[in-house]
């Protein structure tokens, strides 16, 4: 479980006195802790991934908008790191074109990029791929030209 390799890396960084690595996984676990209390149960893989996916995407957001020299850019960036790893890979848009053969003609025939793009979503989503929109889009593109 996502909640227990959390777990087992912040008791790692707590005894290699790493305290970017803790800070950041001991957030996790609490952001984390607070849907499980929130949902009255524990939280299953998907939403502990989408907690750290929200707390990753809150750390990018705030490097774009900190300056380069800031002493604060180093540390954002290797918590930026951590969260990523925690994260599965996602497939790249070639994969993504190759996973959305069966559907090239439905995607082709969608009225819009929109509706294609809904096609691929479900498509991927139903086999278990672990995609991010861009890439979905892209891949779209490259069936439909």
């Amino acid at each position: 479980m996502l909640l227990d390799e959390i777990k087992s890396r912040m008791t790692r960084a707590m005894r290699e006195r790493d305290d970017v690595v803790k800070n950041i996984l001991g957030l996790a676990v609490g952001e984390i802790q607070t849907a499980e209390a929130r949902a009255n149960r524990p939280v299953t893989d998907d939403e502990a991934t989408a907690v750290v996916r929200k707390l990753l995407k809150s750390n990018e957001e705030t490097l774009a908008l900190t300056p380069a020299e800031d002493a604060r850019a180093a540390p954002l960036r290797r918590e930026i790191e951590v969260l990523a790893s925690l994260l599965p890979k996602s497939m790249s848009a070639e994969a993504i074109a190759a996973a959305l053969g069966p559907m090239a003609d439905a995607i082709r025939a969608a009225k819009s990029d929109g509706q294609a793009m809904g096609v691929a979503m479900k498509h991927l989503k139903a086999g278990g791929a672990v995609v991010e929109a861009p890439a979905v889009q892209q891949a779209v593109k490259a069936v439909r030209s």
